[in-house]
């Protein structure tokens, strides 16, 4: 857990974001799977806590559904779509899609709002 805080908290200081997307926990089966990426998690949250940042959390079935169009899609077609929506020149591997994935949710969804803010403006 040290080392996940550790080093996303250099990250945080090196490339300093404004914004945090992550993926809440879905347990179906492996209740010790769910824990141990629920202490990972944990780690990464105060870490990003410590940054003062703000932190989103989008389901994995809402990613999947900004991302490919529909909440059950495979990790292949979060690969293949994000190789086509970021015109990526390879297929990403399957973490780094999945993390690709969670800040396209959020883009969209921080677009969204904007939009929603917009024509609300506009009335």
């Amino acid at each position: 857990m040290q080392r996940i805080f550790d080093g996303l908290s250099e990250v945080i200081t090196v490339f300093a974001p404004t914004a945090v997307a992550i993926e809440k926990i879905f347990v179906h089966k492996n209740v010790s799977s769910a824990l141990k990426l629920g202490q990972a998690r944990g780690a990464a949250i105060v870490a990003v806590a410590k940054h003062g940042l703000a932190i989103s959390e989008y389901t994995p079935r809402q990613i999947k559904k900004t991302v490919v169009g529909f909440g059950g899609a495979d990790k292949v077609q979060i690969q293949h779509m994000m190789q086509t929506l970021l015109s990526l020149s390879g297929l990403p591997q399957p973490d780094a899609a999945d993390a690709l994935a969670v800040a396209f949710c959020h883009g969209e969804n921080i677009r969204g709002q904007i939009l929603e803010l917009r024509s609300e403006h506009i009335k």
